[in-house]
């Protein structure tokens, strides 16, 4: 049965939104943000051939210039200053959970609260500098291997390198602020925007090849039919649920007895979102990036990276397969539900699993069942981020359809909407306290009506 607190979440009425004003300015501002981005991603680096590039990015569509494309919001196929989009800081950010699982000392600053926090956010964001230079520098060689720079040398190398670091620094800074001061995850939002950006583009020229009949309507229809039955599929799985039953014991505090009382652990079928097919994502579009600008002057080693990494590839789907796997178990025991933490809070509150033991018996079940649901969500992720892969190449679809983006936008868009009804839900809530502070002044303390008048 659901709680008072879902029943008023179900009725909460959307025309509320004119009226939280805190809401509305959250939007405005994760809008206005979002919009810079946008912008950015049409500032061209300088020294780039603008006619040559946009030749090579047309004949590179169908493959790793489509999902390098799709992943940067457009802003690769026109080398703009996000060029390299958001990914240097989420690899960053893999990186220092990585070592914070492994190393002590950054374990033990996990443990410090708050302040722990930002300096692991510090040693992230130096991270991201090194790496969003190491990228930014291997992209400018590449470009200059590829014959797409007006003036090759150490003058664009460097401008270029700054450009784009600085780039990925403000986008960091712009996720930052939409995930403090907006709604939602700031970077996941970043993604978002930009997979929806060449939405419409990829679709005209999906609709222009079925004109011309380069594609048959069967072609057409399945492909449609499949993004539908994906986006159920995804809805479907992240609403799962398995609820764990916690039993409260009989409390005595001061003279009352408070009887006890149950309620649900809930764990979800995919505990860690999309966050483990971003991180593969972004695992595999450094060399990719690399080896696709590089053209025909990268060498025997870049060819055969691009050879074998290719999106539809043996190699690309199996070390994809295995990242997802392994990130989705590892951001589940380590952020997203740390079993260990989750059993000390129970022993503390005095909550049980009823037929489990406190304590290193709690831990112990909830490894147990938390391991079985994850593989389901591994398997899960990894059928719905390749299964449109295999048949995107069997297809010969003219454009890069893949599941991460599908479950990106489908995953971004059902967590913003649930940090819209919570914050429409605390706007109610705070209606209620008023109205009723309100009436109380109005009552204040009236004579009983009939007293009896003293003689």
């Amino acid at each position: 049965m659901a709680s008072a607190a879902e029943q008023m979440a179900a009725n909460t009425s959307w025309a509320a939104l004119v009226k939280a004003t805190d809401l509305r300015r959250r939007i405005f501002f994760a809008l206005g943000m979002l919009i810079v981005y946008r912008i950015g991603t049409y500032i061209p680096v300088p020294g780039i051939d603008g006619i040559a590039l946009r030749e090579f990015m047309d004949e590179a569509a169908t493959g790793i210039g489509g999902m390098l494309n799709m992943f940067t919001g457009g802003a690769i196929s026109r080398m703009g200053i996000f060029a390299l989009g958001i990914m240097p800081y989420i690899s960053a950010a893999i990186i220092v959970q990585l070592l914070a699982a492994m190393v002590p000392s950054l374990q033990q600053l996990k443990k410090e609260g708050e302040q722990g926090r930002k300096r692991l956010n510090q040693y992230t964001r130096y991270g991201t500098v090194l790496l969003a230079t190491f990228q930014a520098y291997g992209l400018a060689v590449s470009l200059e291997a590829g014959e797409l720079v007006t003036d090759p040398g150490w003058f664009f190398r460097i401008a270029c390198v700054i450009t784009l670091v600085g780039g990925t620094m403000m986008l960091m800074w712009i996720g930052e602020q939409i995930t403090a001061r907006g709604i939602g995850n700031g970077i996941s939002l970043i993604i978002f925007v930009g997979i929806i950006a060449e939405i419409p583009s990829a679709l005209a020229q999906f609709f222009s090849q079925g004109r011309t009949g380069a594609l048959s309507p069967a072609v057409i229809i399945g492909v449609m039919v499949l993004v539908v039955l994906v986006i159920a599929f995804v809805v479907f799985m992240e609403r799962a649920l398995r609820k764990i039953t916690i039993q409260y014991p009989r409390r005595q505090v001061g003279m009352k007895v408070y009887d006890g009382g149950s309620s649900h652990l809930p764990i979800k079928v995919n505990p860690a979102g999309v966050i483990p097919a971003i991180f593969a994502s972004s695992l595999l579009l450094l060399p990719v990036t690399v080896s696709t600008f590089s053209g025909q002057a990268a060498g025997p080693w870049m060819s055969t990276i691009l050879a074998y990494f290719g999106p539809g590839q043996p190699a690309y789907l199996l070390f994809f397969t295995a990242m997802i796997v392994f990130f989705t178990f590892f951001y589940t025991q380590n952020v997203s539900f740390k079993t260990e933490d989750v059993a000390e809070n129970l022993k503390n509150q005095n909550g049980f699993i009823p037929g489990i033991r406190p304590g290193k018996r709690t831990e112990e079940y909830l490894d147990y069942v938390v391991t079985r649901i994850v593989t389901v969500g591994a398997a899960y992720l990894a059928a719905v981020c390749l299964l449109p892969e295999v048949l995107r190449a069997q297809l010969a679809i003219p454009f890069y359809f893949g599941g991460t983006s599908v479950l990106i936008v489908v995953v971004v868009v059902m967590d913003t909407i649930s940090q819209v009804q919570s914050h429409l839900l605390a706007h109610q809530y705070e209606g209620l306290l008023e109205k009723s502070q309100l009436r109380g002044r109005r009552r204040g303390p009236t004579k009983p009506r009939g007293a009896p008048s003293r003689r």
